[in-house]
């Protein structure tokens, strides 16, 4: 019996143990969170999944695996065909599966702090339909059953100075008081990782590549607050900085102190928070106020301070990454080298900045057909070398004091076929015209996509992901609200408007199963745009990151004047920016690629 049949075997078991006839489990942690600690890695210690996006159901005799568009090659790769049926979310979503694979009598359990309460409900509500029931169970019946499972990480918390934030947590929440006040609410909880970071101008290393701490709080309308945080944790220096006006509890206490609510309106993210809290609240008896966590939207929105601490760290971090393109064109042609080397030495040259703290997300390192996966991530096992004739797609980024950063390239090892260079040269038109859009204060993501996707459309090709998402400063790589995808019904955040001060990517791509992947991402701030005679306000982008494109992957025919000017100036701000920090071969390199086409 294979490792992964094993497991699926035992937690069957556990269920029986348990009186259930099936059980839900999603990619999540107590924070509804996109990428959790390795103890909350439940998904894929029972199926081999490896994605960061994606869930399961488990019955008594059958199984389906649910994951979207970005990972429909790689789950096949990953998890085996026999034990569990591939869904993908946009044909069928959890609870419509549950509708019509429940029968009458069944009892489907899930973990009420792994779902949102609207999840529960509507979940509860096509298991009734079928006669079936789904209820909350109390232990995690894979939590039983994994023997090994990781602790929670016990990382020390450290403070964020205002030298990167730009503003004191007790300012902050004073604007939380007032926010409050205005809606008649006492108390507010903020559940989300990096809004509690955020609120609080602290940070962690609970998550990898995500500088959060494991914690929840609740603000009062007062401007105190109570911070749920394992104490072993915390260090003296932390809890000077938090102050004595925020109140410290062991992690596990939130539930014992919403019990005290009676009484008492506390506004809870419906997105960002689970189903517990809701029924923690409930039981109290508080009045319940369904808002979003009041962090969300002054986090997107990056004051002066940090937008600058951002541009600095895009400029120190495309130096590394300029070094390391150089270095990979060089030596990947002679051979000798693989996905796992390749990103081994692109951290290297991060390193070799001296301010590095971490990747910001796993380095998706990935040639030849493993590029046409998404969001590929290499191990041991999947592991290939890079070969001549083949694309190399690199989408990396780190995390630094003053910001964080997320950019993808290609480069072309050996001579690039015709519809190689076809392919991103249309993913670069895209690109260049969302790069250089304008648009009227409201403006959505989801009404700008189809700026990125229009010379795809036109042949009759797309790609399964959104065009643009959130970025934090020195914090989560993916952020909301803000997001620019296929439509505001389609994907979460698509249908907010942009403000000033949001920071997005801009990364259309292009996927050949089997054959190559290519995705040219550069991160962009959303500014106030100035327009001669303009009727209204506008708003545009102004790029952050700096690297140079692929000029052997350019096919000019494809682009008109304006397109091949923005290649030209975007190359000049390339050599501008980043060839002070060069010197040599490197230098010399850059000039050379960045030269006009």
């Amino acid at each position: 019996m294979s490792t992964y049949e094993s497991r699926l075997h035992d937690l069957r078991e556990e269920l029986k143990r348990q009186k259930l006839t099936g059980f839900v489990v999603p990619i999540c942690d107590e924070h509804m969170s996109e990428y959790v600690g390795d103890y909350a890695q439940r998904l894929a210690w029972l199926t081999g999944f490896g994605g960061s996006a994606g869930s399961a159901i488990v019955m008594s005799e059958k199984a389906a695996i649910f994951t979207d568009g970005r990972y429909t090659i790689q789950v096949r790769d990953q998890v085996d065909g026999k034990f569990y049926d591939y869904v993908s979310v946009a044909e069928t979503n959890t609870i419509a599966w549950i509708a019509q694979n429940s029968n009458e009598g069944d009892t489907i359990g899930f973990d009420p702090w792994l779902h949102t309460s609207d999840w529960v409900k509507q979940a509860k509500a096509a298991a009734a339909k079928t006669g079936a029931k789904l209820v909350a169970v109390t232990q995690n019946p894979i939590d039983a059953v994994w023997s090994d499972q990781p602790q929670r990480s016990d990382a020390k918390l450290r403070s964020h100075s205002e030298d990167y934030t730009g503003k004191s947590s007790a300012d902050k929440r004073a604007d939380m008081a007032i926010w409050m006040q205005n809606e008649g609410i006492d108390s507010c909880i903020i559940a989300a990782l990096d809004s509690v970071a955020w609120t609080f101008n602290i940070r962690g290393a609970d998550v990898d590549n995500t500088p959060v701490p494991l914690s929840f709080a609740l603000v009062h309308k007062d401007g105190s607050a109570d911070l749920f945080v394992a104490p072993e944790k915390l260090t003296d220096e932390v809890r000077a900085h938090l102050g004595n006006q925020v109140s410290l509890h062991d992690y596990d206490a939130l539930t014992n102190q919403l019990s005290n609510m009676k009484g008492k309106t506390v506004a809870v993210d419906p997105e960002r928070s689970v189903a517990a809290l809701f029924e923690a609240l409930e039981e109290a008896g508080a009045n319940i106020v369904k808002l979003r966590d009041p962090a969300v939207l002054a986090k997107a929105i990056k004051n002066e301070t940090e937008r600058a601490g951002t541009r600095a760290a895009h400029i120190r971090d495309g130096a590394a990454l300029s070094k390391f393109l150089r270095w990979a064109s060089i030596e990947a042609p002679k051979g000798g080298h693989d996905e796992l080397s390749l990103a081994a030495k692109l951290r290297e040259f991060r390193e070799g900045t001296g301010a590095l703290e971490d990747l910001s997300f796993r380095t998706i390192s990935a040639t030849g057909p493993h590029g046409a996966l998404c969001h590929y991530s290499v191990d041991t096992d999947s592991n290939i070398p890079v070969e001549n004739g083949h694309l190399y797609l690199v989408d990396s980024g780190g995390q630094y004091l003053d910001g964080t950063t997320d950019v993808t390239r290609v480069l072309a090892i050996g001579e690039p076929s015709d519809e190689m260079r076809m392919r991103y040269t249309q993913v670069l038109k895209g690109h260049i015209a969302l790069a250089v859009a304008k648009f009227p204060k409201g403006t959505s993501g989801g009404q700008l996509d189809v700026l990125a996707r229009q010379h795809l459309w036109a042949d009759g090709v797309d790609y399964a992901h959104g065009t643009g998402h959130g970025v934090g400063s020195f914090l989560a790589v993916h952020e909301g609200p803000q997001r620019i995808g296929l439509s505001a019904g389609v994907q979460a955040g698509t249908g907010e408007p942009l403000q000033a001060g949001m920071i997005l990517s801009n990364e259309p791509g292009y996927y050949k199963a089997g054959e190559f992947g290519i995705r040219i991402e550069n991160l962009v701030l959303v500014k106030d745009a100035e327009i001669d005679g303009a009727e209204g306000e506008y708003l545009e982008f102004e790029n952050l990151t700096f690297a140079p494109l692929e000029p052997r992957l350019i096919d000019t025919s494809l682009l008109n004047a304006a397109e091949i000017n923005w290649v030209n100036a975007y190359h000049k701000e390339v050599l501008e920016k980043i060839g002070p920090q060069l010197s040599g071969d490197d230098l010399t390199w850059l000039k050379e690629i960045c030269s006009a086409i």
